[in-house]
């Protein structure tokens, strides 16, 4: 048996696509512990992750999603960790391969395999926004930390709404790290007309901006 992987779902109203979530990677056979941290929903998001065995916490107040990964770390006890957003799956055996790759390659903290989009069967309308082919550079779903990486970079930054990407790889840059990019796709990323990166777009493109702008400031 593999060593405990902790996966981390942040939610919030996700009650229409969350067991999809969840049983995508139940279905993984791999030794996990599955961390649903509920930023307050009104609807039976918490109901549904306790219904299927999972470890829930739910906030005392809104933190949002970047605060209930940081959440996920610290009631995280595998030696791996893992997120992933509410309306996405987990590949078949994904799990494994990101697993096997860590094994391979000791040295490393962080691997990334590649994601892949698709319509939510609900939404035709969105299906042009659907990139064509399997991508990288975004770390939900796709990555597999080794836990006690974020003793040495800490915690995720909590005022990014998005392109965590960047701020994590500057901080990976001050201490010579980096993240090794695997060749499969691990997630498949749902979307809808209430994806988080579509509703957020402006705010992203804010965050990349700082944050590059930071990198340009210590080269």
């Amino acid at each position: 048996m593999s060593e405990l992987i902790s996966i981390v779902i942040p939610t919030y109203n996700g009650e229409k696509y969350i067991k999809e979530c969840i049983e995508s990677i139940q279905k993984q056979n791999m030794n996990t512990e599955i961390i649903v941290v509920d930023d307050i929903s009104t609807d039976k998001t918490v109901e549904i992750a306790k219904s299927l065995g999972c470890q829930v916490i739910v906030n005392d107040v809104h933190k949002g999603q970047v605060a209930g990964k940081n959440t996920g770390i610290r009631a995280a006890k595998g030696k791996y960790w893992l997120t992933i957003d509410q309306d996405d799956m987990l590949a078949d055996g994904a799990l494994q391969k990101l697993y096997d790759e860590m094994q391979q390659n000791p040295d490393e903290y962080i691997i990334m395999a590649k994601l892949k989009d698709f319509c939510s069967p609900d939404t035709p309308e969105q299906k042009n926004f659907c990139k064509p082919q399997p991508f990288y550079g975004i770390l939900t779903g796709s990555t597999l930390f080794k836990t006690e990486i974020f003793d040495k970079i800490g915690f995720w930054k909590e005022g990014v709404i998005t392109g965590d990407v960047i701020d994590l790889t500057n901080r990976l840059m001050k201490l010579g790290l980096h993240i090794k990019k695997v060749d499969f796709i691990s997630c498949n990323r749902r979307i809808h007309n209430a994806n988080y990166g579509r509703t957020n777009q402006k705010d992203e493109y804010k965050d990349y901006a700082r944050a590059l702008r930071e990198r340009m400031k210590k080269a």
